[in-house]
């Protein structure tokens, strides 16, 4: 098949910086049976076309302007793009606005079925932190069409299908993963004993993700235990979090280590005793999944991966509060037996649903999309 792909970027030819694991390494997978080209709408500064990982990129370009293309221009842009690079078979579009929407639209106008991924805030509204689709009528209007012009709509969790439920959307769901074969073939060892107990999250640092709950509950747990806390991503609030560190007293006890490349990211998580998820929503979280893969075991907050796991894969804090995290991490910490179960099932989940199989998924779908 001859597919297009729309995504807001995360496609950065470097195929290091400023990408999204998971679809680089779906795409690649796709691209080794199918003709993908993937349209990224709002990500190099100029227009350009360039391959990546046996599939082609067509960056359409975001011009010097404050927010880039307008909605309408975008459109416009895709229109032209995929007129100019087509026919296609079918078309998707990741996170349901603006790509899963534009995507629908293009998919009407061309006659081909279209897949909408909703994997971020479509289904939510967070007021508090200017957070959600839900939170604004244009935000719910888009998502509204997005996902009643596509034929179907993917998520990668039950909790996200529960939450498109309420709107009355029907959902597919199948994980979306970084996570490799290679995974299965290492022999992973059980973790030097120590007195550190190291507890990691990798994630952009932002207001959804919420690592100050995860600082602010680092006091209490070091009240009983030595800890120390790993942050891997980048700093969208401009060094917030680490003067909050700093002013609460574990500023020492804190390692901001910014974005890092995937090689680096499975040493820090090599190193850890626990994931820690702290965010106020998680359609899914990629992130939980390399952790698992990992053989780190992981506790959170109830969204994404964690909800759908808990009890058994995963434990789930039921208040977002520090408290209720320090206690949960605490409880982790005393109980090595509880710790080595959800790590195991979880790693078994994470490593049979990896990219091949996650790929091969897709691939189902939309042959029946097909038919």
């Amino acid at each position: 098949m001859k597919i297009a792909i729309v995504v807001p970027g995360g496609l950065h030819p470097s195929g290091q910086e400023q990408v999204v694991p998971s679809w680089l390494a779906l795409f690649e997978r796709l691209a080794k049976s199918h003709n993908i080209h993937a349209f990224a709408l709002k990500h190099l500064e100029k227009p350009q076309s360039y391959s990546l990982r046996g599939f082609t990129v067509h960056d359409l370009g975001r011009p010097s302007a404050p927010f880039g293309l307008s909605r309408w221009a975008q459109e416009r842009a895709l229109t032209s793009a995929l007129a100019q690079y087509g026919p296609f078979d079918l078309i998707h579009g990741f996170y349901a606005d603006p790509a899963g929407l534009l995507a629908a639209r293009a998919g009407q106008r061309l006659r081909i079925p279209s897949v909408v991924t909703c994997d971020s805030g479509e289904f939510v509204s967070i007021p508090s932190i200017k957070y959600g689709s839900q939170r604004t009528r244009r935000g719910q209007a888009a998502v509204q069409e997005a996902c009643a012009l596509a034929r179907k709509v993917h998520v990668c969790t039950t909790f996200m299908g529960a939450l498109a439920a309420k709107h009355n959307i029907a959902t597919t769901v199948i994980p979306l993963t970084s996570v490799t074969s290679r995974a299965a073939t290492i022999k992973w060892q059980a973790r030097r004993d120590s007195d550190t107990f190291r507890i990691v999250q990798v994630a952009s640092l932002s207001r959804v993700k919420n690592q100050r709950l995860l600082i602010d509950a680092l006091p209490i747990v070091r009240e009983k235990i030595d800890a120390r806390l790993d942050l891997v991503g980048e700093d969208t609030l401009s060094g917030e979090l680490q003067k909050h560190a700093a002013a609460i007293g574990v500023g020492a006890h804190v390692t901001f280590h910014g974005f890092l490349p995937q090689e680096r990211v499975l040493e820090v998580l090599s190193r850890a005793d626990l994931y820690v998820q702290s965010s106020l929503h998680e359609a899914a979280g990629v992130a939980v999944l390399e952790a698992a893969a990992a053989g780190v075991p992981v506790l959170g907050t109830r969204a994404g991966y964690i909800a759908d796991w808990s009890p058994t894969k995963a434990m789930a804090i039921g208040d977002a509060i520090p408290e209720s995290i320090a206690d949960a991490i605490l409880t982790l910490h005393d109980d090595h037996d509880r710790r080595r179960s959800m790590a195991a099932l979880a790693r078994t989940y994470s490593i049979a649903r990896d990219v091949t199989w996650t790929a091969a998924q897709f691939e189902k779908l939309y042959r029946s999309l097909r038919s």
